[in-house]
């Protein structure tokens, strides 16, 4: 039988990490489409230039936890939010969504695009074959009562909730009606708790790089930072998708991963040592409230990340088997 030496182990685990990671060009891709698309959105002739709009990158890309495609066959899916500085009652989610469409279908005319695709939640943006992705705008528009919630939850959630967000989604049942409730997102938010998590091991890192780039820390994409949280993450999805290819419905989702993850992490320095702590610890912090199981979005303790086991008890049962 083969025994390998702790070191050993890491330099084979981040070879795997090697092998999945995002190449540094496809970063620097998506911060020259969202920079594009912001400065299209504040052009005179903007038909939303009035909102300010602020376009930024969100979820895996915005994290450092994007992995490659498994195939050539596959697309970069990377998203990105346009927030404008609407009031909620000022306009139903139909009517910023159909706005914001309004700018990235003359966006994609322009450049010679594909006309955009209109899905549940966002606009999708299609690129050329080549480009190998393509971009989901969200929009979106503050959500000043619930960052109030989260100011008067005490100081932790204030600094968190601050950028808290209201979306749009076609299939909510306000999304016609103005003055309604709307769908809830704080990717900014969620992404400073996972930097939180990261610690020192990300402060390390950063100084490192920050020196490199000549910048601060805090000018200093997570991307650009390697930390054995995000190498477990990021081997926890190519995982997930192996095991469930062909099993779309029943794949856990990204956010949840990541979410236990981050909270199973413990500063641990090596990869080996971080993924047995992550997949020793992860269900720890899955709660049943109610009878509902229930992992709790960071940035906003109301939202459940965990919403559609209760209708689909088969995606429960997967990301058991899956960690």
């Amino acid at each position: 039988m083969l025994f390998l030496a702790p070191d050993e182990i890491d330099r084979f685990l981040e070879l795997l990490v090697e092998e999945i990671q995002v190449p540094p060009g496809r970063y620097e891709q998506a911060e020259s489409s969202y920079q594009s698309l912001g400065k299209w959105m504040h052009r005179e002739q903007s038909t939303v230039r009035d909102g300010d709009p602020d376009v930024y990158v969100q979820g895996s890309f915005r994290l450092g936890t994007a992995i490659r495609p498994a195939s050539d066959e596959e697309d970069y899916d990377i998203d990105m939010v346009c927030r404008l500085k609407y009031e909620k009652s000022d306009l139903t989610q139909a009517e910023l969504k159909q706005r914001v469409g309004i700018e990235v279908k003359a966006y994609a005319k322009r450049h010679g695009m594909t006309k955009p695709n209109e899905g549940r939640r966002c606009w999708t943006l299609i690129y050329a074959d080549e480009a190998q992705f393509h971009i989901d705008v969200l929009p979106a528009v503050p959500d000043y009562e619930k960052r109030r919630r989260l100011r008067e939850a005490g100081p932790g959630m204030e600094r968190l909730g601050a950028t808290a967000l209201a979306i749009t989604d076609d299939e909510h049942h306000d999304y016609q009606r103005r003055l309604g409730n709307w769908p809830r997102s704080n990717p900014k938010g969620y992404a400073l708790w996972f930097r939180d998590r990261m610690g020192q091991e990300f402060t390390k890192r950063a100084l490192n790089e920050a020196m490199k780039m000549r910048a601060s820390v805090e000018d200093v994409p997570n991307y650009r930072v390697r930390t054995p949280l995000q190498s477990a993450v990021q081997l926890l999805k190519r995982h997930r998708d192996h095991m469930f290819s062909g099993r779309q419905d029943e794949k856990p989702i990204s956010i949840l991963i990541t979410t236990l993850a981050a909270h199973a992490y413990e500063q641990e320095a090596s990869l080996s040592n971080a993924l047995l702590s992550l997949l020793g610890k992860m269900d720890r912090y899955i709660e049943v409230r109610y009878g509902v199981h229930w992992v709790e979005n960071p940035a906003d303790p109301e939202e459940n990340f965990a919403d559609k086991w209760s209708d689909h008890p088969e995606r429960r049962e997967a990301f058991y088997v899956s960690t």
